[in-house]
C-alpha cells in the first residue's frame, strides 16, 4: 500500500498539547532542509524550560530570547533574500544545529484527495517528468493526517522536508509539484510546499472552532465529537460490523472453498462477459459480494523473464489478482488505478491464467470503462479487454456504512492547520469541493469563512488564496440537466467576490469515469497562472478563461458579456458554440444557439420568444462545452438571469 492509500484510509485521532520539555525543542516544521519565506519577517519558535535563555546564531548574527513561564519562546528574524543553503544554531541547555535551510516562497497546499494525490499514482501519466525530476530547491513537507476536536495543536506529530529528487518525488502532491515547478522555473527561487490535504474531507473540517460558529449545525456536531467515548463507541461498532460482513463473505465464498484462483481450474461452465464492464448489466444484475473472473491468455516467449506490468484499469470495489494461481497484487478500495508490477518468472510461454476476485460493497460492481487493461513486458503488450469468464462466489447485502470521524467539523483545522500558522507563507492553494456537492447552497459562504479564518490565523488579511474549480465528472447528458456539481462550480465562481482570490478552471481536465483525473500537470500550471497575475505581479498574464460579467436582453436573444477574454473569445476547434441553455419565465431550460460577437456571446432559441436566464456548461460533465479565450483557457460554467443581473458574481480577481 503506497503512502497516499495509507493517508486516505488510516488517519488517526491525535491529541497533542504543548510539548513538555526540559531542554530546547523545535516544532517539526523548523527542521533540516526547511524552506522559509523570503522578503518577510521570519518567525522561529519552540519550547524550553520556563525562563530558559535561548540563543539563535544565523549568518554571523545572534538573536536571543527567554522562554515564558509555560516554556514557549519566539524569535523574529529580519526579512531575507531568496537563497541558501544556510545553517541555524540554537543554544540553551542543549544545542541544535539545523542545516540546508533555504529562503524562497512557501505555499500551503490543502483540500481533499485531488490535492493530496501523489506522483506515485501518476507514474504512467508522467514517466519522463518523474524520471528526470531533480529539483533540490523544490521541497515538500508532508503533514500527517490527524484530527483533534478539542483544541488546536501547537505541533505536528511527525514530518520532515524532502527535496524533489528521485528518492522523494513519488510522495509529492502532483498538483502542488507542477505548480511549484512552473513558479521555480520562472522566478528562480526555492519553493516550499506544505502538503496538508486529506482525501474525502469536506470544507467544514478545515475551519476553526471560532469560525464554525457561523454554521450552528456544524458547531453542534463539533461539540458532540469532543466526547472521546462517543468516538470510541462509533469506531468499535463500525469495526465490528465490517469484520462481521467480511467474515461472512469469506465463509460463504465458493471461490475460496473451490480454489478458483488455480491455473488448472475447469471454468467451462462459467458465464462470460466483456471486460471492461459491470455485472449489473449481466444476468447477475445488482449483486453485492464476491465475483470471480478468469481469462486465459497466450504469452509469447519474448515476454517471459522480463519485469511485468499488469494494468487492470479501476475496479469497483476491491480486488485480488492471481496469475497461474500466484497472488500478484490487491487493492482494498475502488479509487486507485490497478497497476501491479511483478517478476516475469510468474509467466510461462503459452497458456497463462489470470484470476481476479472482485469484492463489491454496494452499487455497480465490475471493471470501469475507458481505462487501460493490459499486460506489458518491455515493448510487448497484450490486451486484456474482451471476453472473461465469471462466476458469483458469494452474495451479500450492502456493506455496513462507516462514520468517517476524521471528516467531522474543525478536527482537521486543529491538527493540520493550527500547527502551521506561525510559519510565514506566500499563499494558499486549495483543491476541494467533491465532498460538499451534497449540500451546495452553503459552499460559497463556507469557503468565504474559511478564507477569512485562515487569513486571521496567519495574521495576513490579504493572504492569496488560489483554488481549483471542480472538473467534469460522470457520464455526459444529451439534454439540459440539473446538476449539483454545476451548482458547486457556481458557488466556487462566487468565491471570487472575496478579495485576492483566484480560481483555476479545470472543467476540461476531468475524466467522466474517475473522480481522480490524472491530468494534474495542467491543473498545477493553471494555478501557477493565477499566482503570476495575483501574487507575482505580472499584470500582462492572462490567468483565466472567460468569466461571466453581465447579461442583457436584445429582443428574443440574450447578450452575455465576459471578463478575462484575453486576445478574444473563440470556440475550441472552430465549430459552433455548445452547451448554452436558456429558459423563459417557466424555468425550463432548452438548448440554445450561441454566437460570438466581439467579447460577447449572443444566445437564442428560435422557439423561445422571451428568454430570461442562461446557463453555460451546466452539467456534471459538460464534455462538449467549448467556449475559450484565444489563450486556450476555458470559460467557467455559470448561471445568470435578467432579474438578478449580476450582483451574482464579481469577477474582479
Amino acid at each position: 500500500m503506497n503512502n497516499f492509500n495509507k493517508r486516505y484510509l488510516l488517519p488517526a485521532l491525535f491529541l497533542l498539547a504543548s510539548p513538555a520539555v526540559a531542554q530546547i525543542k523545535l516544532p517539526k516544521l523548523i527542521s533540516d532542509g526547511m524552506v522559509l519565506q523570503r522578503a518577510e519577517t521570519t518567525n522561529i519558535w519552540g519550547w524550553a524550560s520556563p525562563k530558559e535563555r535561548i540563543k539563535l546564531s544565523f549568518k554571523q548574527k545572534t538573536y536571543e530570547t527567554t522562554a515564558d513561564q509555560n516554556g514557549k519562546w519566539f524569535i523574529k528574524l529580519p526579512p531575507q533574500a531568496a537563497g541558501g543553503p544556510y545553517e541555524m544554531t540554537f543554544t540553551a541547555s542543549n544545542k541544535i544545529v539545523l542545516k540546508d535551510i533555504l529562503f524562497g516562497d512557501v505555499w500551503v497546499c490543502s483540500g481533499q484527495s485531488n490535492m493530496e494525490l501523489p506522483l506515485d499514482r501518476l507514474i504512467d501519466q508522467y514517466p519522463n517528468e518523474i524520471k528526470t525530476a531533480n529539483y533540490p530547491q523544490i521541497r515538500q513537507f508532508l503533514v500527517p493526517d490527524e484530527y483533534n476536536f478539542k483544541a488546536p495543536q501547537e505541533d505536528l506529530s511527525s514530518g520532515s522536508w524532502k527535496s524533489a529528487t528521485k528518492d522523494n518525488i513519488l510522495n509529492f502532491s502532483g498538483v502542488a509539484y507542477f505548480f511549484a515547478l512552473d513558479i521555480h522555473k520562472k522566478h528562480k527561487v526555492p519553493i516550499g510546499l506544505i502538503n496538508t490535504a486529506l482525501g474525502g474531507s469536506p470544507a467544514q473540517a478545515w475551519i476553526s472552532e471560532k469560525a464554525i460558529k457561523n454554521f450552528p449545525e456544524y458547531e453542534q456536531e463539533l461539540q458532540k465529537f469532543k466526547d472521546d467515548s462517543l468516538i470510541s463507541s462509533i469506531e468499535k461498532k463500525d469495526k465490528s460490523a465490517a469484520e462481521a460482513w467480511y467474515n461472512s463473505l469469506n465463509q460463504q465464498d465458493q471461490g475460496l472453498k473451490g480454489n478458483w484462483k488455480a491455473a488448472d481450474l475447469n471454468d467451462q461452465d462459467w458465464d462470460e462477459m466483456n471486460i471492461p464492464g459491470y455485472w449489473h448489466d449481466q444476468k447477475l444484475k445488482n449483486v453485492n459480494g464476491a465475483v470471480w473472473f478468469r481469462k486465459t491468455i497466450d504469452v509469447p516467449a519474448s515476454m517471459v523473464g522480463k519485469p511485468i506490468k499488469l494494468l487492470l484499469g479501476r475496479i469497483v470495489d476491491a480486488d485480488s489478482v492471481f496469475i497461474n494461481g500466484k497472488l500478484v497484487g490487491s487493492t482494498s478500495y475502488q479509487y486507485p488505478p490497478r497497476r501491479y508490477l511483478f517478476s516475469g518468472e510468474t509467466l510461462k510461454k503459452g497458456k497463462n491464467t489470470i484470476a481476479v476476485k472482485v469484492i463489491n460493497n454496494s452499487g455497480k460492481g465490475g471493471f470501469v470503462l475507458d481505462k487501460p487493461y493490459q499486460l506489458i513486458a518491455g515493448t510487448d503488450t497484450l490486451s486484456l479487454q474482451g471476453a472473461w469468464k465469471y462466476k458469483l462466489g458469494a452474495k451479500m447485502g450492502i456493506t455496513p456504512s462507516t462514520t468517517f470521524v476524521r471528516w467531522k467539523p474543525v478536527g482537521l483545522y486543529n491538527s493540520m492547520i493550527a500547527p502551521l500558522v506561525n510559519y510565514n507563507v506566500k499563499g494558499l492553494l486549495w483543491y476541494q469541493g467533491e465532498s460538499n456537492t451534497a449540500k451546495t447552497s452553503e459552499y460559497a459562504e463556507l469557503m468565504s469563512v474559511l478564507v477569512q479564518d485562515w487569513r486571521q490565523a496567519w495574521n495576513k488579511p490579504e493572504l492569496p488564496f488560489l483554488y481549483v474549480q471542480l472538473p467534469g465528472f460522470m457520464e455526459s447528458n444529451t439534454l439540459p440537466e440539473e446538476s449539483n456539481w454545476a451548482e458547486l462550480r457556481m458557488e466556487q465562481l462566487r468565491l471570487l467576490k472575496v478579495n485576492n482570490t483566484g480560481m483555476a478552471v479545470a472543467l476540461d481536465l476531468g475524466e467522466w469515469n474517475d473522480i481522480h483525473p490524472l491530468n494534474k500537470k495542467d491543473v498545477g500550471k493553471r494555478l501557477a497562472l493565477q499566482a503570476e497575475r495575483l501574487v507575482y505581479g505580472n499584470k500582462n498574464t492572462v490567468h483565466n478563461g472567460p468569466l461571466f460579467k453581465d447579461i442583457t436582453a436584445a429582443g428574443n436573444k440574450l447578450v452575455i458579456s465576459f471578463s478575462n477574454t484575453g486576445s478574444g473569445l473563440k470556440s475550441l476547434g472552430g465549430g459552433a458554440l455548445k452547451h448554452f441553455a436558456i429558459a423563459g419565465s417557466d424555468g425550463k431550460y432548452q438548448w440554445a444557439k450561441a454566437e460570438i460577437k466581439g467579447n460577447q456571446v449572443v444566445v437564442w432559441n428560435d422557439n423561445m420568444s422571451k428568454p430570461v436566464s442562461v446557463r453555460y456548461a451546466w452539467a456534471h460533465n459538460p464534455d462538449t462545452a467549448n467556449l475559450y479565450n484565444k489563450e486556450n483557457l476555458p470559460a467557467s460554467p455559470f448561471e445568470a438571469s435578467l432579474s438578478k443581473a449580476e450582483s451574482q458574481v464579481n469577477n474582479s480577481n
